[in-house]
């Protein structure tokens, strides 16, 4: 068997699963973020690992682990986790959606002329590397003891085996891999004060970093067990839904929405902010388009309007308004900033064309929609660089909305797909990769086939026009006030 962990934004999770990639037992654990200041994000790596502690004490009462031959692990990309040479961490983590460093982003480019030809992307705030020059520059004492940067995974990996490893795919969100090369960049690590020694060593997703400590493998009643270099959130939620050729494509709406699409070799387009990252699979790279609120602008609304909880939201839409309704108000979905194609960490959001007759439920519409339009400008400037697949398929907790996902179809004028397993994400890619790690020989794609097709969505052709007309005064909006973010 083998064990899948991802640790995401608000919990981790874990899942359990068999040689014939059936999924035996599930666990969770929430995470909470901080925001001390605007603009901040930040938690702390302690948190993550009590609470890998706890789905995996969980895990073990539900079922016997004793045939655990490996473990795999994906998360959260970006994040900057500070270790001194005892491995003490030496403040919070910053987060991937924290937008404290664009000044910081700035200088890195000018310091380092080549930089998009290196990395392939912009440097962004959400990135790791300015987050270091932010920290060298603001709280010089904490850098002048860092001996490792670890991504937020990493550091559970450090905890479970004592080894500092990271793989491709999670590594080129960091500003600091030459993505071609697939190997860290010493110009872009000595442009943030930094040295390969500080770095993890490098694998490939299905490679094995390393071996469970034997203390943790008798608490829960395993045997030897291999640690396997898993991926980024997104590269490992691709693998769990069979996305891993040229021209496949899926939408993952989680905390943020990101676009994936499978690449045909190395290519790029940083100038539209879309990331171009290497795959948690070896020789293998995709493109990528983030929207950093897309699900948790729903959870924000529903908190903030009384609503129970996002299913409620949706169920109120669907009962109160109509699909094409021309009063429903336009909403940029900017709250924490906007990566893909704006790359505006000072972004905000807010409503337009509020009146007196507008209603919860259209509120609610219009924070869907908004967020749906948001996606699709992404797709746009991904799909400029040179992909257009034939399907998208969905995965991520806001894909269990129906709704929702006619609502991708019709904005994006394009069809979507929901299979199984596609709502597990990010934990099922990462017991594939650790699967795969384990039987060499086995060709990746009978280890991660496409899932079964649960339901498919075609775009409404009587609502092209709405949505295009839709789509524009939102793009319109947004330029008129990009000024005054």
């Amino acid at each position: 068997m083998y064990i899948g962990i991802d640790l995401g934004t608000s919990g981790v999770k874990t899942i359990l699963m068999n040689d014939a990639g059936q999924i035996l037992a599930t666990t969770s654990s929430a995470l909470e973020v901080s925001i001390p200041k605007p603009l901040w994000s930040e938690q702390d790596p302690l948190h993550w690992w009590s609470a890998t502690e706890s789905c995996l004490d969980q895990l073990k009462q539900q079922q016997d682990l004793s045939t655990v031959t490996a473990i795999g692990i994906a998360g959260q990309m970006h994040g900057a986790t500070l270790l001194d040479a005892q491995d003490n961490i030496l403040r919070p983590a910053i987060l991937w959606n924290d937008g404290r460093s664009e000044a910081q982003c700035q200088e890195i480019e000018a310091t380092v002329k080549e930089s998009k030809a290196i990395t392939g992307n912009l440097v962004m705030p959400g990135f790791t590397a300015p987050k270091l020059l932010w920290v060298k520059q603001n709280e010089p004492t904490i850098f002048d003891k860092i001996a490792k940067v670890l991504l937020p995974k990493d550091y559970l990996r450090l905890k479970l085996s004592g080894d500092y490893a990271s793989d491709m795919s999670d590594s080129a969100g960091t500003s600091w891999l030459d993505v071609g090369k697939r190997a860290w960049s010493t110009a872009m690590l000595e442009a943030t004060g930094l040295s390969v020694a500080q770095m993890p060593d490098l694998y490939e997703g299905s490679e094995i970093t390393g071996y469970l400590l034997p203390k943790l493998a008798e608490r829960w009643g395993m045997g030897k067990v291999a640690l396997v270099a898993g991926g980024g959130d997104n590269a490992a939620g691709a693998v769990g839904v069979g996305i891993v050729q040229p021209g496949q494509a899926m939408l993952s709406l989680g905390t943020s929405g990101v676009y994936f699409a499978v690449s045909e070799g190395y290519r790029s387009n940083p100038e539209s902010a879309v990331h171009s990252f290497c795959h948690a699979l070896p020789n293998s790279w995709h493109l990528m388009s983030v929207t950093l609120s897309a699900a948790s602008c729903l959870q924000w609304f529903a908190n903030n309007s009384g609503q129970k909880d996002v299913g409620e939201l949706f169920a109120e839409v669907q009962q109160q308004t109509q699909l094409d309704d021309a009063g429903t108000p336009y909403f940029l979905p900017y709250l924490t900033g906007e990566r893909t194609p704006h790359n505006n960490p000072n972004a905000s959001a807010s409503f337009f064309g509020l009146t007196s007759g507008t209603t919860r439920a259209q509120m609610s519409q219009s924070v869907v929609q908004g967020v749906s339009m948001a996606l699709a400008d992404g797709m746009d400037a991904l799909h400029a660089a040179g992909m257009q697949p034939d399907d998208i398929s969905l995965i991520g907790g806001g894909a269990r909305s129906p709704y929702w996902r006619q609502l991708l179809a019709d904005t994006l004028g394009m069809p979507v797909s929901y299979r199984e397993g596609g709502e597990v994400g990010p934990a099922l890619g990462a017991a594939r990769l650790a699967q795969l790690a384990m039987n060499p020989q086995t060709a990746i794609a009978d280890i991660c086939p496409i899932p079964t097709l649960v339901e498919a969505h075609q775009p409404n052709a009587a609502l092209k026009d709405y949505y295009a007309e839709r789509r524009a005064k939102f793009r319109a909006i947004y330029s008129q006030l990009e000024s005054l973010f």
